[in-house]
């Protein structure tokens, strides 16, 4: 082959290409430790191939993002003089620049995911190298696993490396069947780190005057990091009178940036620039000329809120090891400058690294090229980073959902959703689309739901009728050329190559409706693909209140102001953030009205359930109308003949504090106090107990045929709970804790027993005349605490000791008594005279 004469600068990483080839040619892995700038994405795979570690077939370099993998195989293909495409090609997402004669093919993670789904042997790999590993996507991990298991039970022979920023590559490679480590120290010159130390009013204002501080003090560009497009947009708008004073570009770079654009930035400028961008600029690509950083420390993630089953876009502080990433594109050159926009003690509070994807996001894409690649047991699979059991559970449950998992593993859906390069909704989306005969329309929403869409805000700028979809809006500026014309083209390509990929995924499948057509208009068609690429997200509105709803699963969500669909019950959750955490409401940036009808039968269920309503104190029983957990109607309805009611009542009552209560029957309370007396006071009777537990085992049977507490107060709960008792247990219960004494004046007075406590008689003391001695019970174990009453029934005397009292404390108190009711006996021997007899009450005449 014949090539330019290029004489490409000596890098460190050339000081270890030797070790490299040694160690991958007799153990066929490593783990490569090498700093940003070291030459390890642009120099190891071409020394790779010349040695002839890959054989005769081609060298595969997985960068984890666009930007990134498209210029390295530009920066390849100069360094080896050939043309980009021919030798040296890139394979990314809707972009692919190779040929039969490539043998050096950078792809970024979905592009590898796709190779192994169509050769699960790799038959046309011979090495692969894993860059940037350390970014730690959901994706690389699990590319890597597979490739893992791949070489170990079927392509021993293959070098496999993982090539790394970090110092912490000791796990990987303990994982990697003890895989050598290989160091490159690169080279780099010293930056100084400063931290802030005031406040400002705002984050943009805090970096013009960061870019302000740092441009006279630096020769070079000055790249500031920020959070995301919004960011850039802002900072860009503060930083346009400093830079034109200055004489300096702005130039932005993120990574749904239109690619021609992204290349502008990646090669000199003529002159100095501000460098705006997100974290793609930490790691994954080289910036010519930056010799200041200005950093906010802060980055977008996703992160799945495990409660709610659901992502969020999350804006938080980024881990010391991106810092120091980030500060070390100041060191390229010479020495540098960075400027931390957070301070020195809230640096050291920072999490030393960032948490892998694998462990905050969705799993869903991942799980389904898992059971594609004929994975039976995703739970078992052998991850680096295993992910979260609930995380996996989600993911086969929303995999179930779209009908993508059966009982048997992958259905023809799910083969058809496997070759889609989408998340499984969009897949599902587009399959839905062309099967409702509108596969263009939804291509072009798939594409707005994929990429950044350019005609999010045209809602808020505009004021719209209530609508039926917020998506449709989008639809049609695209479709009436509206908007930027680079974003349109971006849409364009994206939604074709959708498009063709479901087409070709439909193709040959023994799908019964694959290639139906339904003749409907294109908003009901794509309404009804959003429901089912959206399934889990189905809310009915509320009552009285247009912009709230709740979801499946039972979470609140908020439409946003922006959204027009404002009619009809039920809407789908396009667009949704959960939120904060504790915020009881996720947020709907789109949705689109749902018809009834369209819900998949065999999600919808009737039943009549029977609850207790608090307010009411009853059981009642609703017939009700179900989409998965989402109450779609319901209206009252007869109690069933079952044991539904009593065991609510049940539960009912035993929330309460004093259960027994809710009888209003003293008898019962008398009766199980007197049963737990009596199992104290004489133990060797061993009675049963009659505790919380013994009670609620017998409430079954106490609220029988009741429906309320209003109920209860008309059960005869003495006599059942009796009935439940053994009779001589009964017996002995009315024999040794009476109910009621019988008192020398023929009255049977009622005893009031307490646990713990001695039983008490309150009798007036005329009634207890001829009554020598205090009564007993528990066959005389158990003294009667007698309560003494003046013919007011209020108390004069309290005593266990009745011979006493009537020989001492009775002669004054008999003094005292005849002077206030003279018209009583009050005899000086008490213990024989006659009891007065307790009046009787004059029944009515007639």
């Amino acid at each position: 082959m014949t090539r330019r004469d290029t004489t490409p600068q000596r890098l460190p990483i050339d000081d270890v290409v030797p070790e490299i080839l040694d160690r991958l040619a007799n153990e066929r892995r490593i783990v490569l430790r090498a700093p940003t700038g070291a030459g390890k994405t642009t120099r190891i795979a071409p020394a790779l191939l010349d040695a002839g570690l890959a054989g005769d077939r081609a060298v595969v370099l997985l960068e984890p993002r666009r930007i990134a993998a498209r210029a390295a195989a530009a920066r390849i293909a100069h360094e080896r003089g050939t043309e980009l495409g021919k030798e040296v090609g890139y394979h990314v997402r809707f972009d692919r620049r190779a040929s039969r004669d490539t043998r050096i093919l950078v792809v970024t993670e979905g592009i590898l995911l796709r190779m192994l789904q169509d050769d699960p042997f790799l038959e046309q790999v011979g090495a692969i190298l894993f860059d940037e590993f350390h970014e730690r996507r959901v994706d690389s991990d699990l590319a890597l696993a597979m490739v893992q298991k791949l070489r170990r039970e079927l392509r021993p022979e293959m070098p496999v490396a993982v090539l790394s920023a970090t110092i912490a590559v000791e796990p990987i490679a303990a994982w990697l069947d003890d895989a050598p480590i290989v160091t490159s120290e690169g080279r780099s010159y010293p930056v100084e780190i400063e931290y802030r130390t005031t406040g400002a009013p705002s984050e943009e204002a805090a970096v013009v005057d960061a870019v302000a501080d740092v441009l006279p003090r630096t020769r070079g560009d000055v790249l500031v990091f920020l959070a995301g497009v919004g960011e850039i947009r802002r900072t860009r708008r503060e930083l346009q009178g400093l830079a034109a004073n200055a004489d300096c570009d702005i130039v932005e770079l993120y990574g749904s940036l239109p690619a021609a654009e992204q290349d502008v930035v990646l090669q000199p400028g003529e002159r100095r620039r501000i460098v705006l961008a997100t974290n793609v600029a930490e790691t994954s690509v080289t910036l010519p000329g930056v010799t200041a950083v200005v950093d906010s420390g802060l980055h977008r993630v996703m992160r799945r809120d495990a409660a709610r089953g659901l992502d969020r876009l999350v804006r938080e502080p980024v881990s010391k090891a991106s810092a120091d990433q980030r500060a070390g594109r100041a060191g390229r050159l010479e020495p540098g400058l960075c400027r931390r926009l957070w301070t020195a003690a809230e640096h050291a509070a920072r999490p030393d690294h960032d948490d892998p994807e694998i462990r905050r996001v969705d799993l869903a894409g991942s799980v389904l090229q898992l059971y594609a690649w004929g994975e039976s047991d995703v739970t078992s699979f052998a991850w680096f980073d295993p992910p979260h059991r609930e995380a996996l559970d989600d993911a086969v449950s929303l995999l179930r959902r779209l009908r993508a998992l059966g009982d048997h593993g992958l259905t023809h859906v799910g083969k058809q959703l496997a070759k889609i390069p989408a998340h499984p909704r969009i897949g599902s989306l587009l399959l839905a689309g062309i099967r409702l005969g509108h596969g263009e329309r939804a291509a072009i929403a798939a594409a707005l739901l994929s990429e950044r869409n350019p005609f999010v805000n045209v809602a808020s700028r505009t004021a719209r009728a209530a609508g039926a979809c917020d998506l449709a809006e989008g639809i049609d500026a695209f479709e009436s050329n509206r908007g930027d014309r680079e974003a349109r083209r971006t849409i364009r390509r994206v939604s074709d190559q959708l498009l063709r990929a479901a087409r070709d995924a439909g193709q040959g499948t023994a799908s019964p409706v694959a290639h139906a057509r339904v003749s409907i208009d294109p908003d009901t068609a794509i309404r009804r693909a959003l429901l089912e690429a959206f399934p889990d997200r189905v809310a009915r509105r509320r009552d009285g209140d247009e912009r709230r709803g709740r979801l499946v699963g039972g979470r609140g969500v908020r439409l946003a102001p922006t959204s027009t669909v404002l009619e009809g019950p039920l809407f789908v959750c396009v667009d949704i953030d959960s939120g904060r955490p504790g915020d009881p409401e996720a947020f709907v940036r789109l949705a689109s009205s749902i018809e009834r009808e369209w819900l998949p039968p065999d999600a919808v269920t009737s039943s009549v359930d029977v609850m207790f309503d608090e307010d009411r104190r009853r059981v009642v029983a609703r017939r009700r109308t179900r989409y998965e957990d989402l109450i779609l109607e319901e209206a009252p309805a007869p109690l069933p003949d079952d044991d539904r009611t009593s065991s609510l009542l049940v539960e009912a009552i035993l929330r309460e504090p004093e259960p027994l209560t809710w009888f209003a029957n003293r008898e019962l309370d008398d009766f199980v106090t007197r049963i737990r007396c009596l199992r104290e006071w004489v133990p060797d009777l061993e009675l049963p107990a009659c505790d919380d537990e013994a009670i609620a085992a017998a409430l079954p049977e106490l609220v029988r045929g009741c429906r309320s507490f209003e109920d209860l107060a008309k059960v005869d709960a003495v006599s059942i709970l009796r009935g439940q008792w053994p009779f001589e247990i009964v017996r002995a219960v009315d024999r040794l804790a009476p109910e009621r004494l019988e008192v020398p004046s023929g009255s049977r007075i009622r005893l009031a027993y307490e646990v713990g406590k001695p039983p008490v008689l309150a009798a007036r003391i005329q009634e207890l005349f001829g009554l020598a001695d205090t009564p007993r019970i528990a066959d005389g174990r158990v003294p009667v605490l007698l309560h003494l009453l003046a013919p007011n029934h209020r108390p004069q005397q309290i005593t266990d000791d009745l011979r006493s009292f009537w020989d001492g404390a009775y002669v004054e108190i008999r003094k005292e008594l005849r002077r206030r009711y003279p018209k009583h006996a009050w005899p000086e021997d008490p213990w024989s005279a006659r009891a007065e007899r307790r009046p009787q009450r004059k029944k009515p005449r007639g």
